[in-house]
């Protein structure tokens, strides 16, 4: 009886230290905010990498895009380094300012092409394109949401280029003495 007793106690301690570590599990995931979802975010990562991968452009044909009705250039760079220099014809909403309402305000149909570029498309280094690590680099995340917006007629500047590049159409704010 007294065997038994311990096989019990045993397993019965064994399924509560299981049936903790589950416990806290699941309330390690759910603690934090409910409106910050990291694994989605990696899934949408997923999710668009190869059609990102088809959507790299060259500097020429990001300019035969540019010219095209229903299309525009999308800066999403801090409104400072934007007024600091920019393709011309660019429009800019910061990255940190994406949401629902200001992308409808900014590109009222989701169907709209949108051509984006960030610092690492330009090889100069110098505000205000100054390279940031690679993997860190914007056209990755701002591809990603704009797609988790519902904007799926994205393609993205696949070049290094210079801003002193005629191609390029690079407009810069006046210097001050």
């Amino acid at each position: 009886m007294g065997a038994r007793r311990n096989i019990a106690f045993a397993l019965t301690a064994l399924l509560s230290f299981v049936l903790a570590g589950v416990s806290a599990k699941a309330g390690a995931q759910a603690a934090g905010s409910p409106e910050i979802d990291y694994a989605s975010f990696m899934q949408a990562g997923e999710d668009v990498m190869a059609l990102r991968a088809t959507r790299l452009v060259s500097l020429a044909e990001f300019n035969e895009i540019a010219s095209e009705a229903d299309t525009i250039i999308l800066d999403a760079r801090s409104a400072e380094a934007f007024a600091m220099g920019h393709i011309n014809g660019a429009i800019n909403i910061n990255f940190a300012d994406f949401t629902d309402e200001k992308l409808a305000d900014l590109i009222a149909h989701r169907g709209t092409r949108i051509l984006i570029y960030c610092n690492n498309n330009f090889a100069d280094d110098i505000a205000p394109v100054m390279l940031k690590r690679a993997p860190l680099a914007l056209n990755i995340p701002t591809f990603i949401n704009l797609h988790g917006y519902g904007y799926t007629n994205v393609y993205e500047l696949g070049e290094l280029v210079s801003t002193s590049d005629p191609d390029v159409n690079w407009v810069s704010a006046p210097h001050m003495p």
